[in-house]
């Protein structure tokens, strides 16, 4: 809230953004290195996943939904980037929070007890991959990206985002393994659920002030 400018996830730094625009050819490592630096430093997708996988114990329950996200996320990227297709990043970005208020209500079962309807977690977790990674599309297409080396650059950021994305799942799944074993999991757990919708909202209603303050007419 003290810096709103941080609030905006999706956002590239000034070097990073005079790269993509100034690059040209094939870029295998650049490209990989600047996705694994998106995920890990994009904290709307890191919320994202702690409440996918906040309740979840089996490492292939975790493979699953981590599986199902990462596919949604490659598909939009892929095409997104490729067919041109352009939506307003701060609409995009506002459905992204709402995604963690949604995984924050199911885990706080919100949906089956206060509305008795339980949307499917897998279905959801594949569509919110789709919104992610068509928000990340939206902003690689402000860039203009080189025709020479598109595809191939393209494919590579996308090893990196999914390798940043496991090596901040590996970070958050050692963090909660240790919490769950305390006392203080089954204390904290609802509270920590409430803290993690707070954000989702916070995160919604800048990027939609954004959209009504920012957007170009």
């Amino acid at each position: 809230m003290a810096c709103p400018a941080a609030a905006y996830a999706h956002g590239v730094t000034a070097g990073d953004k005079g790269y993509i625009m100034e690059t040209f050819g094939t870029r295998i490592v650049p490209f990989m290195y600047l996705g694994a630096k998106h995920m890990v430093t994009g904290y709307d997708h890191l919320l994202f996943l702690v409440g996918v996988i906040f309740y979840l114990y089996r490492l292939k329950d975790i493979g699953v939904y981590v599986t199902l996200f990462a596919l949604g996320h490659s598909i939009t990227l892929l095409a997104g980037v490729l067919m041109g297709v352009h939506v307003n990043a701060y609409l995009i970005d506002a459905v992204i929070g709402a995604s963690v208020i949604y995984k924050a209500l199911d885990n706080l079962e919100l949906f089956s007890r206060g509305l008795r309807y339980q949307p499917d977690p897998r279905t959801a977790t594949m569509l919110f991959g789709l919104v992610h990674g068509l928000g990340l599309a939206t902003k690689m297409l402000d860039f203009e990206l080189a025709k020479d080396g598109l595809m191939a650059n393209l494919l590579a950021f996308n090893v990196g985002v999914e390798i940043g994305q496991f090596l901040a799942l590996c970070v958050i799944l050692i963090a909660m393994s240790f919490w769950r074993r305390s006392a203080t999991f089954a204390r904290y757990a609802t509270a920590a659920n409430v803290l993690l919708l707070l954000s989702g909202a916070a995160l919604v209603v800048y990027q939609l002030n954004g959209y009504f303050t920012r957007s170009p007419a």
